[in-house]
């Protein structure tokens, strides 16, 4: 059975596909990456389903992992039809004693319990999935370039912090516990597919020393011209995608929802999740100004509404 319709795509819907969201890719694994996400029925232009892709320069360690974003899970998860979210927080396992840099909270682990129906007894049961902090995160040994230009292992280590892992510890291993129990419950719509949570630790440890300058070096350039912290966003016309520089993003964002209803803005806003996540991470205090500014053009136009209703005829008295 065809497990979707909707994904059925135009020529110039692939093609943007291609240049956004897969750009990374060669040809083999974008037709690999299109296959998988019509098959799981997921939706690229809403982030439910990202091509990551490893060493991109190295042809023989050269590898694309797909990664299913926590809609996306739920998604495929709920099409199902055996299947309940969690009815109670995730536990969590902390040592005191771990407590520091590396973890902030001294968690050993996270586990979470979904529900899954008996098809014979139609009776619910609970499938576990365990995430552990030394497993999966991203914990990188920390380097620093010498007088000679070469760099070096300082014997310490970091945990990484260009994601959210040093922000929301708890989110983070709950994530990739919540996988564990979707892999555990439902092999065959989970297994080979991973949550970004749980690939972070495989972004950091596959550097090489020199492969860290090389990629600090690219990394300066492509900040330069805003390419590596652009943002692709989803603008609700069509399926218009645009990759905005990160030094734009705010003024852009603000532009684009003055003239959104509130229905619109709530569309916009889910659509484009993964993007303003990405942007809280990185400008917190940018961030708190959006939100606010995100809030205000609701309440404006709700107030608005209001006032029109009171004025009417049929308001009075």
């Amino acid at each position: 059975m065809n497990a979707i319709t909707k994904f059925d795509m135009t020529p110039r819907q692939i093609a943007l596909v291609k240049s956004t969201v897969a750009r990374d890719t060669n040809d083999d694994e974008f037709n690999l990456y299109m296959e998988v996400a019509k098959a799981k029925g997921l939706d690229p232009f809403l982030g439910q389903i990202i091509p990551m892709v490893f060493n991109k320069t190295q042809p023989a360690k050269r590898k694309m992992t797909i990664i299913i974003s926590r809609d996306g899970q739920r998604v495929i998860a709920q099409r199902c039809g055996d299947y309940r979210p969690a009815s109670k927080p995730p536990v969590y396992e902390t040592d005191p004693s771990l407590k520091g840099p590396l973890n902030p909270h001294g968690i050993v682990s996270a586990t979470v319990y979904l529900w899954k129906q008996d098809p014979k007894t139609s009776d619910w049961y609970e499938v576990a999935g365990q995430g552990f902090w030394e497993e999966f995160a991203p914990i990188k040994d920390e380097w620093k370039r010498g007088e000679d230009g070469n760099s070096y292992k300082t014997g310490k280590q970091t945990l990484d912090d260009s994601g959210n892992w040093c922000r929301m510890p708890r989110l983070m291993i709950a994530k990739c516990a919540e996988m564990q129990a979707l892999r555990a419950g439902w092999p065959e719509q989970f297994t080979g597919l991973y949550d970004e949570a749980e690939m972070d630790r495989a972004k950091v440890l596959d550097l090489t020393a020199s492969e860290i300058v090389i990629q600090e070096q690219q990394d300066n350039r492509l900040r330069a011209i805003g390419g590596k912290d652009a943002l692709t966003i989803w603008w609700g016309d069509g399926f218009a995608l645009e990759n905005v520089p990160d030094g734009k993003f705010f003024d852009a964002v603000v532009e684009h929802i003055a003239n959104l209803d509130p229905i619109a803005v709530a569309k916009w806003e889910d659509a484009n999740r993964a993007s303003l996540q990405i942007y809280w991470a990185r400008h917190p205090g940018d961030a708190l100004e959006l939100k606010k500014r995100l809030e205000a053009a609701r309440q404006k136009r709700a107030t608005n509404v209001d006032k029109a209703l009171q004025g009417h005829p049929l308001m009075a008295g």
